[in-house]
């Protein structure tokens, strides 16, 4: 069993208010994209250990659902309260009745939860850094510094991150790098979702300094770059119930793999197949592990042979490609 630390600075408590048969049905839950990739590495039986700061009344309550939950939570007790926010999605749209970002962390609070991830991460050699969903409440250079202290000390940093959290994280040098297709158009990086212009910033990801980067693109095949290969990666496209979380499901696949020691061909493998069948539930960041594992057979990764999107005539086979690929 693989050891995945989780920094994610700070989770949320969600509340929405759902209708069953007339009656309200209250959900009370802990969210954000760090707890999402918890729940989905330990789905897949992962060792998870998340480092977080948890603040007031609804910092009480998210460390005690978190817990429960099978993740080894290191907390840092802050000033204020964390964020949460209550949703009612009785008409079927989901309607924001109150939102709270939660507060920024003092200084000495930063410097922490710093201590901690770097502890837990130098022991699980495996880190998966998160952001916030709004206002982050550390400053944006603590991921580049996790990242080159991390990796300085030989741990694999996977990142799903976006505008400067990203630059930041390039700075100190990643393993992987995920993002989504409308992130690259949003944060500047790609003027369009075309494959050729998504293909360019990707290698402009590698220059900046990520080893691998993998690109979602919704109900498209995801690209992965490694080694100045671009793959296409293909998964048969499954019934949609939900399409969020899938990203964090497709990162947190991969990170579980990799927490093996397994190439990076399997991770991507496996992290596809988490994120198809996520699309499947109504859950965030949810999943069976033995129906991913099946799905993770269905995958298929596509050489292309230029930067134009052009698709070689022949697959290769997961024993070729993962002679091309360089494992983690």
């Amino acid at each position: 069993m693989g050891a995945v630390v989780v920094f994610a600075p700070s989770p949320v408590l969600t509340v929405t208010v759902e209708d069953v048969d007339g009656a309200a049905d209250i959900h009370l839950h802990a969210g954000g994209q760090g707890v999402w990739q918890a729940r989905m590495l330990t789905a897949l039986g992962a060792d998870v250990t998340m480092c977080a700061a948890f603040s007031g009344e609804t910092g009480l309550v998210l460390q005690h659902l978190i817990a429960d939950e099978g993740v080894r939570v290191l907390p840092v007790t802050g000033n204020g309260s964390s964020g949460a926010y209550l949703h009612d999605r009785r008409g079927g749209q989901r309607k924001v009745l109150a939102e709270s970002p939660g507060h920024r962390l003092t200084r000495h609070e930063q410097d922490e939860l710093y201590g901690l991830t770097l502890q837990a991460g130098i022991e699980a050699g495996t880190v998966l850094l998160s952001g916030a969903g709004q206002e982050d409440p550390v400053p944006t250079d603590m991921y580049r510094r996790l990242t080159a202290d991390l990796g300085a000390a030989g741990c694999t940093v996977i990142a799903d991150l976006t505008g400067e959290r990203l630059t930041a994280v390039l700075a100190g040098r990643p393993a992987m790098i995920k993002i989504a297709d409308d992130e690259m158009v949003t944060s500047g990086r790609a003027t369009s979702a075309e494959m050729a212009e998504l293909i360019r910033a990707m290698h402009t990801l590698a220059g900046e300094g990520a080893s691998s980067v993998i690109v979602t693109r919704a109900h498209l095949p995801s690209l992965l770059l490694s080694e100045g290969e671009v793959c296409e990666v293909q998964v048969p496209e499954l019934q949609t119930v939900d399409t969020s979380g899938a990203g964090d499901s497709l990162t947190a696949g991969m990170a579980s793999v990799l927490a093996e020691h397994g190439s990076l061909h399997d991770a991507v493998v496996l992290g596809t197949a988490a994120g198809a069948q996520n699309v499947t539930r109504h859950g965030l960041g949810t999943g069976e592990a033995t129906a991913i594992r099946q799905l993770a057979r269905l995958v298929r990764i596509v050489p292309l042979e230029d930067a134009s999107g052009e698709e070689t005539a022949q697959q290769l086979s997961p024993d070729e490609l993962a002679r091309k690929v360089r494992g983690s």
